[in-house]
């Protein structure tokens, strides 16, 4: 039973005829103990009138001995001598109990009242069975219009219940009319307090959805505006290569080629390492690495493209860095940044990179002697694909924008500077290191 709407009328219909239950059965036990008592009222005030009243005249007489009449009056003497009574009955009480009282005689059960007024006995007497019937009767009565009103207010709940859960129902039809280019947020007024969190939050959720989407547009239109550069290159190279008309011409036109192919793999691979970090990627699985150790083999891969250049890496790393993370996401950030500062640095000067611990945390600086960055666009220069000198960068423009990106998975942060070297600093400031797991106890030997 996944309904709620069913649920709700269920429990509401179970609650309705518990109380209908409840309630008929309280007012049936009431209205009987109330017929009961007016009964028994009626057996005293009768005996009671005939208290003070000499001899019987004989209409009375034919009245009281109407048998339609319930009751039976009888009269003794001081003595115990019958004087009267009303009618003949084959089963009658022959003795009276002052006050009221329950008389069986043979299978006939009585509720009788006497009195006594010094000279006679008066006894009132009525059958049980027609004081039951009487009274179940009136009972009965009392409680019909309960039973009878129950499957209206059985119909008023089911009418109810739809009423209320209309407005969830409407959301629902406006979520499913919609198609996957959709991304309008739903309309939140008049919404009940139950439904509109939940109205809210599906809103949100689609306003970041729709965010998302567009960084996506956005990141998919500019990959491929960077692509078709390479690529156009690498056509226009092997056109060069296929006319060349010596040795010379096609060696260097082979160079060109393959300089061309890697600088292409290379923004596959950039590319690659953004979609992998972004927020919307599936969670990476974070186990223990050495950052120290990650640093310098980031470093060493940077150090033939560093040694054309003529230029020298300093690099001072501690013996370990312990650190969760992704090994390879954190590869690509320390080589992105070596990457940056050795390209940007002029030849023959230095790069210093130093992975150390400070205050606990894992902290990365990397150094370089190049022109640096102006503060007003050191923010700038995290956006994808931004070159502050597109026609004389080589890069891809996504250094800087992958550095952030893996530093946000491993809540680091990234802060741009100056470098004592005269040019750019960057410090990447990781949390605090894990601690070591506790060393064992060694067992202890057996008694």
């Amino acid at each position: 039973m996944n309904s709620i709407r069913l649920r709700l009328l269920v429990l509401l219909l179970a609650m309705l005829a518990v109380a209908a239950l409840v309630m008929g059965g309280v007012t049936y036990h009431n209205v009987l103990a109330e017929t009961e008592a007016l009964f028994d009222y009626q057996l005293r005030q009768m005996a009671l009138s005939l208290r003070d009243q000499g001899a019987i005249a004989p209409d009375q007489a034919s009245a009281l001995a109407d048998r339609q009449l319930d009751f039976v009056i009888q009269i003794w003497s001081a003595d115990g001598s019958a004087i009267y009574a009303s009618r003949p009955h084959e089963q009658l009480p022959t003795r009276a109990l002052l006050g009221l009282a329950d008389v069986t005689v043979g299978n006939q059960a009585w509720r009788t009242f006497s009195v006594f007024t010094g000279q006679r006995v008066i006894q009132v007497a009525q059958p049980r069975q027609i004081r039951q019937t009487l009274a179940a009767n009136a009972a009965l009565r009392s409680v019909a219009p309960l039973l009878g009103l129950a499957p209206l207010l059985a119909l008023v709940i089911w009418w109810l219940a739809s009423l209320t859960l209309r407005p969830l129902k409407q959301v629902a039809q406006a979520v499913s009319e919609r198609d996957s280019s959709s991304l309008a947020p739903l309309p939140g007024a008049g919404l009940p307090d139950e439904l509109a969190p939940l109205v809210h939050a599906l809103n949100a959720l689609l306003q970041r959805l729709s965010s998302t989407l567009d960084v996506q547009r956005a990141f998919v239109a500019d990959a491929a505006h960077e692509l078709r550069s390479p690529l156009t290159a690498l056509k226009l190279q092997l056109g060069l290569l296929e006319r060349a008309a010596d040795d010379a011409t096609r060696a260097a036109a082979v160079k060109a080629l393959g300089d061309g192919i890697t600088r292409a793999a290379w923004l596959v691979e950039q590319l690659l390492a953004l979609a992998r970090n972004e927020p919307a990627a599936p969670a990476l699985p974070f186990e223990p690495v050495d950052l120290a150790e990650i640093t310098r083999a980031a470093t060493a891969a940077t150090v033939p493209a560093a040694l054309a250049r003529g230029t020298e890496i300093d690099l001072q790393a501690d013996a370990a860095l312990p650190l969760l993370g992704d090994a390879a996401s954190l590869t690509v950030l320390v080589r992105n940044l070596v990457d940056n500062a050795v390209r940007h640095a002029p030849p023959g000067s230095r790069v210093e990179v130093q992975a150390s611990l400070d205050h606990g945390a894992p902290l990365l600086v990397v150094d370089d002697a190049g022109p640096g960055i102006p503060v007003h666009e050191r923010e700038r220069v995290f956006d994808r694909f931004y070159r502050r000198q597109p026609a004389a960068s080589e890069g891809s423009g996504l250094g800087l924008a992958i550095v952030r990106t893996v530093a946000t998975r491993h809540a680091a942060t990234v802060v741009l500077g100056d470098a004592p070297l005269g040019g750019l600093r960057v410090t990447v400031r990781f949390g605090p290191a894990p601690a070591p797991p506790l060393p064992m106890s060694p067992p202890l030997p057996p008694a």
